[in-house]
């Protein structure tokens, strides 16, 4: 039986005044990674008073990754759904980390979701480890559909095919972004209608809306625009074949005013309420019939501990060549790995901004320009927090910034967090290079 949640917006500390404060706001979702059950933020707590469900939203499980979930992100995610006492709890259909013991090569972090190839190999790894997720959960399970710049070669399975057979397999609810539809169709040629025809809408848990914006025909899913009426319209269609349980507005930068925000959420209702008049009225123009999902192949499917190898080493390579300047492995549009190297490496240098403030206010305009050119030699390994310090200890052992001041108070800020003095910098430089080795031999 599914829960019915209702019309819901993403919680985030910039607009938990507006939030509380907005009419007709059922639920809100917030970045599970963001909250600490211990120190629940007030604005949460008052409104989980008034009866608003509040899900925890997980960013870093990588359930699409080569590797199983990480016990101790397992049981992060559990306690927050326990302190925020969710009905469920979502996550995303991508990788975020390769590398490691499986690839013999160093571990790399993405800092944001990637596709996972849409192969049998892909799909029955993603299965195994959304079922360890499941059992360590308190609480059902969704996972998410995600937006993507490039495209793997070699798919067996369209994006129908793969959501439908991963929920049929396991059990495990859906969680369809609209917006990310919009995106692949752009990006990727793929139609939104096929994808929902391909659908089992009976595990559908809610719906995700947001913006985002098309620079050079690539479609960037930024969740900082207003969003567009392309996307309206696949809400509207998706709201023609079912009853979404639940959808919700996602914002994370360039906040508006709250009255625009309501106005979103106007037309989020109002695109739910087209798509249910349709319904009713039995009318879905140009919808396709529904499509058989990809038989299954005839030969026993292969050992899982294979199948996490081979996917093990192809991610790696990819997000080598994303992160660590490795050439783009075969088959996959050099033009769009590029566009999302510097996507990532522009998310990277947001983030690092939004957790490490300071090097932002320190550095001024020196700062974003200073942390690309870092990042083109310096992969993640340990995320953002780790990766702020990471930075500004490049930047003093070469003698940065070259304002004395500046310097001697970034100098102030790195002691206070890390606790020691600058190490010599050939670590990062060896384990970029070793990364970069250990790819090209394969």
């Amino acid at each position: 039986m599914r829960q019915r949640l209702g019309t819901g917006i993403g919680w985030r500390p910039e607009i938990a005044d507006a939030v509380e404060a907005m009419p007709g706001i059922d639920w809100v979702e917030v970045v599970a990674e963001n909250v600490c059950p211990g120190h629940l933020p007030e604005s949460l707590l008052r409104l989980r008073g008034r009866g608003v469900t509040v899900v925890p939203h997980g960013v870093s499980l990588g359930l699409g990754g080569a590797d199983r979930p990480d016990p101790g992100r397992l049981d992060a995610l559990a306690e927050r759904a326990a302190a925020l006492q969710a009905p469920l709890v979502t996550e995303h259909i991508a990788f975020v980390r390769a590398g490691g013991p499986l690839t013999a090569s160093p571990r790399l972090e993405a800092g944001h979701l990637l596709p996972v190839p849409r192969t049998r190999d892909a799909l029955d790894v993603l299965c195994e480890n959304v079922r360890v997720a499941q059992d360590a959960l308190p609480v059902p399970l969704a996972v998410e559909n995600i937006a993507a710049l490039l495209s793997w070669p070699g798919d067996e399975l369209t994006e129908g095919q793969f959501l439908y057979e991963l929920a049929d397999r396991t059990g495990v609810r859906l969680l369809i972004d609209v917006a990310n539809l919009h995106t692949n169709h752009v990006n990727r040629g793929e139609d939104p209608a096929e994808a929902l025809a391909a659908l089992p809408l009976e595990a559908i848990a809610y719906v995700h809306v947001a913006g985002g914006f098309e620079r050079d025909g690539v479609w960037h899913d930024s969740h900082a625009h207003p969003v567009p009426q392309p996307v309206l319209d696949i809400l509207a269609d998706l709201a023609s074949r079912t009853s979404p349980p639940g959808v919700l507005l996602e914002r994370d930068e360039n906040f508006p005013a709250p009255s625009e925000l309501r106005a979103e959420l106007a037309a989020v209702r109002r695109a739910v309420a087209t798509g249910a008049a349709r319904r009713s009225a039995g009318a879905r123009p140009g919808t396709p019939p529904t499509p058989t999902p990809a038989p299954a192949p005839d030969s026993v499917p292969p050992a899982a501990g294979a199948a996490r190898q081979r996917l093990a080493l192809a991610q790696t390579a990819l997000l080598s060549a994303l992160v660590a300047g490795t050439p783009a492995p075969e088959g996959f549009d050099r033009v769009r790995v590029g566009v999302q190297a510097r996507a990532l490496a522009a998310k990277r240098a947001d983030v690092v901004a939004k957790v490490a403030p300071e090097l932002p206010a320190l550095l001024g305009a020196r700062y974003r320009p200073a942390f690309l050119a870092y990042a083109q030699a310096h992969p993640m390994t340990g995320g953002y927090r780790q990766d702020a310090l990471d930075f500004a200890e490049d930047l003093l052992t070469a003698g940065r910034p070259e304002d004395a001041r500046a310097r001697r108070e970034l100098r102030e800020w790195w002691r206070e967090r890390s606790g020691s003095r600058p190490r010599s910098r050939r670590p990062a430089v060896r384990l970029a290079r070793a990364t970069r080795r250990a790819l090209l031999r394969r």
